[in-house]
């Protein structure tokens, strides 16, 4: 049972690498050729540290969800875990959705990309302290499991609202006279459909433990006929 959030972590990062050529094929073709996006991927730093990031996050997010299926008494620090990794997903979104936003409004393709990123992350780091305070105050008048689940469902939600922002303006982008389509809207994309798989790590968790339970029942649980 131990192993059970690093089972979880580790469908979710493998899922994440497995799309991750696809998914630049999908947003950049023609621009990208297989061999062309799978070697700059995989040699591009921030691509990493992606990777770990959100890997780290999911299993932050299951603190509370292992110590409910363990059936152990949920402390402070499993609560803060959750917290801050819900909130942290909740920054990951506004960062794409400003920089998708951002892209859509300004056509100079020679603006300057750091100037941008760094508005954006510090957008990013203050939704990251408000949602992580709005989900601390919810902790102490729900029971844990309502807080893992509507943590979930609001980042599920604000997910799919940053794809309606994403994707319409990544296809703009694309039709733009650039040597790369839309790079800022693909960030959008890749944080709105990162955050999306994110939310179902709980759920994944909580399949996993039914599943458990049922081929190692307790010895004194009674015998389904």
């Amino acid at each position: 049972m131990k192993n059970w959030p690093l089972l979880v972590a580790a469908l979710y990062l493998a899922a994440l690498a497995v799309l991750t050529i696809p998914f630049i094929l999908l947003a950049f073709v023609p621009q990208a050729g297989p061999v062309d996006a799978a070697k700059d991927t995989v040699t591009f730093p921030p691509y990493w540290i992606w990777l770990a990031l959100m890997t780290v996050s999911q299993f932050a997010l299951l603190a509370v969800p292992v110590r409910l299926a363990s059936l152990r008494p949920v402390t402070r620090g499993p609560v803060w875990r959750t917290v801050l990794a819900g909130g942290l997903m909740a920054g990951g979104l506004t960062f794409g959705a400003f920089l998708s936003v951002y892209e859509f409004v300004m056509t100079d393709k020679g603006s300057s990309f750091n100037a941008v990123f760094w508005v954006a992350l510090g957008l990013g780091v203050l939704t990251w302290c408000f949602w992580s305070v709005i989900f601390l105050r919810m902790s102490r008048r729900v029971p844990p499991a309502d807080l893992v689940s509507r943590q979930c469902r609001a980042l599920f939600k604000g997910s799919v609202l940053e794809l309606l922002i994403a994707v319409p303006t990544h296809i703009v982008a694309r039709y733009r006279d650039y040597c790369c389509a839309g790079f800022m809207t693909f960030i959008g994309l890749t944080m709105g459909f990162s955050v999306m798989l994110f939310a179902f790590g709980p759920a994944v968790l909580f399949l996993f433990a039914e599943r458990w339970q049922r081929l190692h029942p307790a010895p004194d649980a009674p015998i389904a006929k």
